[in-house]
């Protein structure tokens, strides 16, 4: 053994971030373990082409910061660390084919007016559901910051944990459970077909439903991301607060590694974990790829489940029934992203003359909502869609620091992509989805394809073998109503807790999921804490 630590954190993503800085912070040694030369998982800011476009940086996976905790921001003292947000306005932005670009602004009037052209009568009811929306989220938020309910505890404990479900709801009315009860189980396209007439406007609200996630606007559970984009996020805690970051989406996990640094605990990059060490079925540490072995009393893994257990913790070691239940957890991710240096900015057919450069940073090309049910469909069956919905931001018209002169940079997320593709593979058809997506730009901003100096394409499998998720998922398992809650990562485990006493998960695949919102690191820490006190 070459050194002992109270806590091993596996992987230097934002939770296993948040969490070794929480730790730290009780007085805890901590060391955390990143397979990268970089901290920051998934949140991190990097160059495009550095030979083609030399210091031209983009958030390159995860690119709006939307939910990230208050809480967190404060605890860790982030703005202290550096981290700098300005909030999107207009915070959605979808540009249509027709030569139309139709913004979501923060003022509600405001809103109101700009969607008054297209229908009074909508402009009105979607205010009107935005305010229920907020009403409805607000009640979920209590819920977010700490672990699930435990619907398998016993005695005692059972009683708590029902009077701590009825303190955070005991306000709650029986027509808003009702209402949540819809939203969580309906479909998005019923809900926009019954409640608004115009398309442009049920466009919008599409254009801000759950990125990442399965399931086309007409399936099940898939009204769910309008109340998750409405949990708050910034320093003021916000509802629905989204924010371009200053330095890219790494800023956010580099001001977290000092915060980690400040509080001694010990960051480790180009140190891959091959193993979990268990001994008499309990948790001793991690065997590096290079042979190293760490001791530990606690290993925290911030890796997916997926990865955690049957890739890091021998197979013996689990009951056959719970390892079935890992390999059935849903992946496949079914996003991608797509990353551009451009000598000039897009010139989107519609974009308001007044807008300036910060309000013309955002731009989504939507389909319609049979279009994109279409679009999954697709994608499910193994296909790529020819007609992609690409959600666009330009970063540097936000922060100019992330391109040299002459440069603008583009980050795009594409969403309904496969991840098994049912003809050929992604190493051959990577450069066929690039394509794909600076046709659809072009299709909006005509001259577009001139305008690309560099392009880096991260399709599903790129997204796995980078930053080390399965099967490229970004939220470490789909966010669908059996995958949430008190189900997440499997029913009995979202405690934070795992088979394996002393091991501990702190990712995206536990309560309340993905985002970069530092949530589940925070409340893996403090179950950890909890189960350390005497």
């Amino acid at each position: 053994m070459s050194h002992a630590f109270d806590v091993i954190v596996i992987g230097a993503g934002h939770n296993g971030l948040t969490a070794a800085a929480y730790l730290g912070r009780a007085g805890r040694r901590v060391l955390v373990l990143e397979r990268r030369s970089v901290v920051g998982g998934c949140a991190v800011t990097e160059e495009v082409d550095p030979v083609a476009a030399p210091g031209c940086r983009v958030s390159t996976a995860s690119y709006v910061a939307s939910m990230l905790r208050p809480e967190v921001t404060r605890d860790l003292e982030l703005a202290r660390h550096g981290l700098r947000m300005v909030p999107c306005d207009p915070g959605v932005q979808i540009a249509l084919p027709e030569g139309v670009v139709v913004p979501w602004w923060g003022d509600s009037e405001r809103c109101r007016n700009e969607l008054a052209r297209h229908s009074v009568r909508d402009a009105d009811r979607f205010i009107e559901l935005d305010r229920e929306l907020k009403a409805l989220a607000g009640f979920l938020e209590p819920f977010f910051m700490e672990s699930p309910p435990d619907l398998y505890a016993t005695g005692i404990r059972r009683w708590r944990e029902a009077g701590r479900v009825l303190r955070r709801m005991h306000r709650i009315r029986g027509a808003e459970i009702g209402r949540l009860l819809q939203f969580f189980t309906g479909s998005l396209g019923d809900l926009l077909e019954r409640e608004f007439e115009s398309d442009v406007i049920r466009r919008l609200i599409l254009a801000n439903n759950t990125y990442g996630k399965h399931g086309g606007p007409y399936q099940s559970g898939s009204a769910t991301g309008l109340l998750f984009h409405l949990l708050s996020g910034g320093e003021k805690k916000a509802q629905g607060f989204q924010g371009h970051v200053i330095g890219g989406m790494g800023a956010i996990t580099q001001a977290m590694a000092a915060a980690c640094r400040a509080q001694k605990v010990e960051l480790r990059t180009d140190a891959a974990v091959a193993k979990i060490s268990l001994r008499d079925g309990r948790a001793t540490g991690v065997v590096l790829e290079n042979g190293m072995e760490l001791s530990a009393s606690i290993v925290v893994s911030n890796c997916d489940p997926k990865r955690t257990f049957l890739t890091l913790v021998d197979q013996d070691a689990l009951d056959p029934a719970f390892r079935s239940a890992v390999e059935c957890i849903r992946m496949a991710g079914p996003a991608a992203k797509v990353n551009f240096v451009l000598d000039r900015e897009p010139a989107v057919r519609g974009m308001p003359a007044g807008h300036t450069a910060a309000e013309r940073s955002f731009f989504t090309l939507v389909p319609t909502l049979q279009g994109a049910e279409d679009c999954y469909n697709l994608a499910a069956r193994g296909e790529l869609p020819a007609d992609l919905w690409v959600d666009c931001v330009m970063a540097s018209n936000v922060d100019p620091t992330l391109a040299t002169a002459g440069r603008h940079m583009l980050t795009c997320f594409v969403q309904y992509v496969p991840w098994q593709l049912k003809e050929g593979n992604w190493d051959l058809r990577r450069d066929e989805l690039g394509d794909s997506v600076v046709r659809k730009i072009g299709a909006y901003a005509p001259g577009f394809a001139d305008s690309v100096i560099a392009r880096r394409v991260l399709t599903p499998l790129d997204l796995e073998r980078t930053f080390g998720i399965t099967e490229g998922n970004i939220f470490h398992g789909d966010l669908s109503l059996d995958q949430l809650f008190f189900m997440r990562p499997l029913p009995g485990w979202s405690q934070y807790r795992t088979p394996i006493g002393g091991l501990y998960l702190c990712g995206a695949g536990t309560h309340p999921g993905g985002g970069v919102t530092g949530a589940p690191g925070h409340n893996a820490a403090q179950r950890i804490l909890r189960d350390l006190q005497p």
